[in-house]
């Protein structure tokens, strides 16, 4: 049930989307993007081939997440560098990768997750067509919330975490990455 009821929000939010980038496709806006010729790989080979993404990755493969996202999908990643996971309090990444701690780790980084493929004119049009914020369900079946500051995509995460979107639209053969400058935890 659970299951169906997320497939049923992936495909409200696709649709919300998809409606909204057609209603701002001439909305301009400042984030940045940055053009990768990655299409032949996958979200986990990009990850994989980028050493600003070494811890993300070593969390995908402690979590046992790596064969989900080699998937099909399409999936939008928010993922974060290493500088971002060096933000955390001491120890917490050493701790979550404990193997007692792969459920609470895999719950952290599917929050990272949406189902779809989001660009970053989709996820603007939709901020701006929900009066400044939009709700974004991840497939950890939590909740960020996308705003605008200064032309830039800032989510909050359950606990009122703020990280911003620092590259946009880093195309894969399953989805897309947005990468951001600090780790989303969800409640």
């Amino acid at each position: 049930m659970k299951t169906k009821l997320v497939l049923t929000l992936a495909v409200a939010f696709c649709l919300t989307l998809t409606a909204s980038a057609q209603c701002s496709s001439n909305n301009k806006h400042n984030a940045h993007h940055t053009s990768y010729n990655t299409h032949s790989k996958d979200i986990v080979d990009i990850a994989a081939g980028n050493d600003d993404f070494s811890t993300l990755v070593v969390a995908l493969k402690t979590a046992g997440l790596v064969e989900t996202l080699h998937a099909d999908g399409p999936f939008t990643v928010f993922a974060p560098v290493n500088a971002a996971f060096n933000k955390l309090p001491d120890g917490t990444v050493e701790s979550l990768l404990q193997p007692e701690n792969r459920q609470q780790l895999t719950k952290i980084l599917t929050y990272h997750v949406v189902a779809g493929k989001f660009n970053a004119q989709d996820v603007v049009g939709a901020i701006q067509n929900s009066g400044g914020s939009f709700k974004i369900e991840t497939v950890s079946g939590d909740t960020l919330v996308a705003t605008l500051k200064n032309g830039t995509v800032l989510l909050t995460d359950e606990s009122g975490n703020v990280c911003a979107v620092t590259k946009t639209d880093i195309g894969a053969s399953n989805g897309v990455i947005h990468v951001i400058d600090s780790v989303v935890l969800p409640k």
